[in-house]
This record gives C-alpha cells, structure tokens and sequence, in this order.
C-alpha cells in the first residue's frame, strides 16, 4: 500500500441503514477478513484448541449482554452481514475474537501519545496513534466518514469486519484504543461495542462513562480527549478501572497498566517488556518539544528504536503466529480543524494522507 491514501466510506442513517451500506460498500474486506480469522485460527490450534464451529458457541455467549446494553450495535452488525452476504455468526467471531481467545493474541504494539495546546505550535490538540495488529488484515484497513441518526458524526478507523471505534466525532471527542492484559476477564459485553458507544458521546463525561459499561466482559485503556484539550486515560477491566488526566499537557499509554491498582490484574507483566519500552521512548520524544506539529508527531510514530518491537512496528515472520503482528494504520488527529492524517501500514514508508469530518 506504499504511497496509496485509505480507502473512505460514507454512511449514515439509522443503525440498519449503516450497517448495510457498510457491508455493502465493504463486501471484499469483510470476507477476506473473516477468512484470515479462520485461518489463523487453524494454524493456532495447538495453543488455543478452538475449531469456528466452537468459536461461534463462544461468542453467542456474549451476545445477549451485548444486545442488552449496546442493541443499536448490534442491529449496525446485523446489517452488516446482511449488506455482506456473511454469516452475522461470522461476524461475531470476528468482533469477539479478543475474549474468545482469552487475549492469547498477545498483540502488543499500539502506541497512543498526545499533547494539548501548550505544547503545539499553533494551539491545537494534537493526538498520534499506532494501530497495530495482524499482517494479514492490513490490506482491509479502510476509513468510515459516519452520520448516524440522533448521534454526532464521525470519521473512524477500522478494518475488515469491525465496528468502528477509533477516530473523533462532531461532538470534538477523540477516542484511541490500546489494548491491555487484565486477569478479571468474563462473559460481557465485548470491549469493542464498549468502544463503538464511546464514539456516540457528546461530552467527556459521557465518553467515560459509555467506556466504564456495565457487564463488559474486560477492557481496553481508553485515551479520551476533547478539542478543548481535556485529556484523559481510563485504564479498564471487567470490573475494574482508574483514570488518569494528562497533567502538564501530554499523555503516553501502550499496552500495559500504568496505575498501581490496575497493575494488579495485569496478567503476564514479563511479556509486557516491550510496551514499557515504547512508553519510555514515546514519553521522552514527546518531551524534547513544546512546539509539536502533526511533522513532529510523524517522526515519533515513525520511530524505530527497538525495532521491530517498536512504535514503528515490523512483522518478524518467524514468530509465534500468536506474537505476529505490525503497525497496519498510522494516525494523527487535529481535533481542533477536525481532521486525521492517516498512513496505511507501516508510517516509515508511507505517506500520511488528510482526511476531514464534514467533508
């Protein structure tokens, strides 16, 4: 995808009308992206031990939650598949695959930092965003410009078959996911129509509150920010959860806990070396200015210091196909014009391309 700007999407409406001209308008990533969920759940069958006929029974444990708390995300999903010609059990696999996995995926890469207006140039909120994950699913990234009914526009990330969850809206609320490792993990609502809901707030204390569902089956940490430059970090579990305000300006988070309450459920810590070493790095590039621009923000997200595992991730093809992953999508949000500078696949050798809500 060198040199090529994400595909975009238009939808809106009600949450069926969004979900067909989704699925409609994506038919081709959709299906390769269940296929590469097949596939690799075969190829990892000696670890995680489960078949997509056992997948499916998996994740239809979390649907009566998830149709309880989120119902027009799962009607959008519904529609989806309907839109796709695709099995809505299919889909479900593919948006529960953390939990039914038990995170065996380990995917540790994503690098979220941001900084507010006294440390640009010019003023602006500012926040970067790596999103790693599976090789096979990065030719499926593509951008959603949505106008739902009754809720604020906006203009998303995602890939494949996933509802969207990482981008801003109207409303001036960013949200960037990174995943985290809790040990508390149950049946519940997934943590990505947790998400998808964040992207339906309003104001801050809404998207907070929408992060911190009730019944969700784990967690992501959630980096929430506002145009007005109130930043927050909510660290999530299945029932548990600290939040953290970017004192000074500027924010790091990767993909394990950073407050002492949360780091107590962290399952694994030893294989979470990799992201203290991104936030480290991350956190002291952030500080060698205080006149960031979406050109410093570029440079950060393209860095390579403990390459591959770095903020600029690589794909290494000899690893464990639990452990492979790489940066897929490479973003940077002005909140205050109300744009996303968007990479496809790894920023080092890819051009960010503008995008713009409301045009």
């Amino acid at each position: 995808m060198t040199g090529q700007p994400l595909p975009l999407i238009r939808i809106g409406g009600t949450p069926r009308e969004m979900g067909l001209e989704f699925g409609r308008a994506r038919k081709e990533t959709i299906l390769h992206m269940v296929s590469n969920v097949r596939a690799f759940l075969e190829e990892t069958y000696g670890q995680i031990r489960l078949t997509w006929p056992e997948a499916i029974l998996q994740a239809h444990k979390y649907l009566p939650f998830a149709q309880e708390l989120t119902p027009k995300y799962v009607e959008e999903l519904r529609a989806m598949a309907e839109g796709a010609d695709v099995a809505f059990d299919d889909l479900m696999v593919v948006n529960c695959l953390e939990a039914i996995t038990t995170d065996a995926l380990h995917l540790l890469g994503c690098t979220t930092f941001l900084v507010t207006e006294e440390h640009t140039a010019d003023g602006r909120v500012l926040i970067g965003h790596n999103e790693d994950w599976l090789p096979a699913d990065e030719s499926d990234v593509f951008l959603i410009h949505a106008e739902p009914d009754g809720e604020p526009s906006f203009l998303a990330m995602t890939y494949g078959a996933l509802v969207p969850n990482i981008g801003f809206n109207s409303a001036g609320i960013c949200q960037c996911c990174d995943s985290v490792y809790p040990s508390d993990v149950r049946i519940g609502v997934p943590r990505i129509f947790v998400s998808r809901a964040v992207l339906a707030a309003d104001t801050i204390s809404k998207a907070i509150t929408a992060a911190l569902a009730p019944h969700r089956a784990a967690g992501y940490n959630h980096v929430l920010v506002h145009s007005s430059g109130e930043a927050y970090n909510i660290e999530v579990s299945s029932r548990f959860f600290s939040m953290m305000y970017a004192q000074g300006g500027a924010l790091v988070h990767t993909n394990h806990y950073l407050s002492r309450r949360m780091a107590r459920l962290e399952s694994d810590s030893h294989h979470l070396i990799g992201s203290r070493v991104r936030y480290f790095r991350a956190q002291r590039l952030l500080r060698r200015s205080h006149r960031h621009t979406p050109e410093s923000f570029k440079e950060i997200l393209r860095d390579h210091v403990n390459h591959p595992n770095s903020i600029c991730s690589h794909e290494v093809i000899d690893d464990n196909p639990l452990d492979r992953q790489k940066t897929v999508c490479s973003l940077i949000i002005d909140l205050n014009e109300k744009q996303m500078y968007a990479a496809w696949g790894v920023p080092c050798q890819n051009d960010y391309f503008t995008y713009r809500l409301g045009s």
